[in-house]
């Protein structure tokens, strides 16, 4: 088992939701962390839990091109290297194709695909300096099927789906591992807000998803554990 304590993690989306769950959780194991959101003003309220680790934090708009790189580099610069990156950042909407338009489909595309391939690539120089390189890279059930009202949304993870896999082959040789964790409906504000019909009670918490970001980072034995589809237990198994 690996001891997080030895690993310097680079975080996107960390204000809140699963990014801020995956935080607090690799915190309590004692990482050395960078967290990413779009705005500075994002940490302001979840600071002072981290006062006693050792946390930083970067901040920058990542549906543009020059941000996702700026964060690397200061994170890297901040922490002394980077041997994690785990790209949570996301939006999601619900429309219907006829009403989805060209800005909406770009700017979810931007984000959900285009920032973790800039961060990745940015990133590359210096995982391969580390002995426990390892890419997360935070998908979605919408990834491995296709689910009605979200098109743009389903097209994204898709292709963050497809990017991982092309890019796990090129990085082995470097002795990076990347995984892909695919959520089923999570306890967060994206989720609520773009499927308002789901009962709360019933998704997964955004803790359990930590715990599997955990798990994969603490063993790096001979197994390999590509990637992790997850359904919620109210849904039907194997689906």
């Amino acid at each position: 088992m690996i001891d997080l304590k030895e690993l310097r993690i680079l975080i996107t989306g960390a204000s809140r939701g699963i990014g801020l769950a995956i935080a607090r959780r690799l915190s309590q194991e004692g990482a050395t962390l960078c967290l990413g959101a779009s705005s500075p003003d994002s940490f302001n309220e979840i600071k002072h839990e981290f006062k006693e680790s050792r946390t930083f934090y970067v901040s920058g708009n990542l549906l543009k091109k020059k941000p996702p790189l700026k964060m690397v580099r200061e994170a890297a610069a901040l922490m002394g290297g980077i041997d994690v990156v785990i790209n949570n950042a996301g939006i999601a909407f619900a429309k219907p194709v006829e009403e989805t338009s060209a800005e909406d489909w770009d700017n979810v595309m931007k984000l959900n695909a285009r920032a973790p391939f800039l961060v990745c690539r940015e990133s590359l120089k210096y995982l391969k300096d580390s002995k426990c390189a390892t890419i997360i890279n935070v998908s979605s059930v919408v990834g491995v099927k296709g689910y009605e009202n979200q098109s743009a949304y389903s097209a994204s993870k898709h292709a963050l789906m497809g990017f991982t896999s092309a890019m796990a082959k090129e990085f082995q040789k470097y002795n990076i591992r990347v995984h892909t964790i695919a959520p089923g409906g999570v306890a967060t504000e994206m989720v609520l807000g773009t499927r308002p019909d789901l009962d709360a009670s019933v998704l997964i918490e955004p803790e359990e998803i930590a715990d599997i970001v955990w798990f994969l980072l603490t063993r790096r034995g001979n197994a390999v554990v590509e990637e992790i589809n997850i359904r919620r237990n109210a849904n039907t198994p194997f689906k």
